[in-house]
């Protein structure tokens, strides 16, 4: 039976918050969060692997449930990209895959309902692969010879009267295990999910993105 698992990527080396992913946020590490959100999806999910480098990182995903997958230290740099780590997790794990759900550890705060909801579009629509967006209601513009050219507006116009942009917020990602093998995460063919959600703004990078994520829990 071909079976949908869950990829959390938690590297150890974090420049601007030295061990970011297992940070307090309220009562649990950082990486937690997103295992106890798969866990929260069994129905969906058959099972949940971390892919680490990183030895407490490992012990932390093992306490909460996870599977660990090792990652070799050559991908685990700064500059690898994520869909690295998911394609060594599929190689090295020996069943058949059919779906892959990336979990970011970094976007800890997700709506309850949302794998459910993505999920069945995906599924029935027949996608390969879904991934979550959010508008931007900024108006953004390029800075060319000192100079300030609108990109998205035309100066003097209302925030509201904007053509709709969007940003990949990374709340959550489905994606064909295929695909994934081909070194692909986002298709031609993805689509995107809008998440009209305030957890939408929490991508943990800085720590004054770990605030902004611990002042949001304890509220919600």
């Amino acid at each position: 039976m071909s079976k949908t698992i869950a990829i959390i990527p938690a590297r150890g080396g974090s420049k601007r918050i030295p061990q970011k992913n297992i940070q307090m946020l309220g009562e649990f590490p950082l990486l937690a969060h997103s295992i106890l959100y798969a866990q929260e999806n069994s129905t969906i999910i058959d099972d949940i692997y971390v892919s680490t480098d990183n030895k407490e990182v490992k012990k932390i995903a093992l306490e909460f449930g996870a599977k660990v997958i090792d990652r070799p230290i050559a991908i685990s740099g700064d500059l690898e990209p994520t869909v690295s780590a998911l394609k060594h997790v599929l190689e090295v794990v020996e069943s058949e895959i059919e779906n892959v759900l990336l979990l970011q550890p970094t976007n800890p705060l997700r709506p309850k309902d949302l794998l459910k909801k993505t999920f069945e579009i995906y599924k029935q629509a027949n996608y390969d692969s879904l991934f979550t967006v959010s508008r931007n209601y900024h108006k953004l513009g390029k800075i060319i010879d000192n100079k300030f050219q609108p990109f998205n507006y035309s100066i003097g116009q209302r925030s509201q009267d904007l053509e709709p942009l969007f940003y990949e917020n990374g709340l959550l990602y489905i994606t064909k295990a295929s695909l994934i093998l081909d070194n692909i995460i986002i298709s031609e063919n993805a689509f995107p999910f809008e998440v009209n959600h305030i957890f939408a703004q929490v991508d943990i990078d800085t720590p004054e993105d770990l605030d902004y994520a611990k002042y949001l829990y304890q509220k919600q």
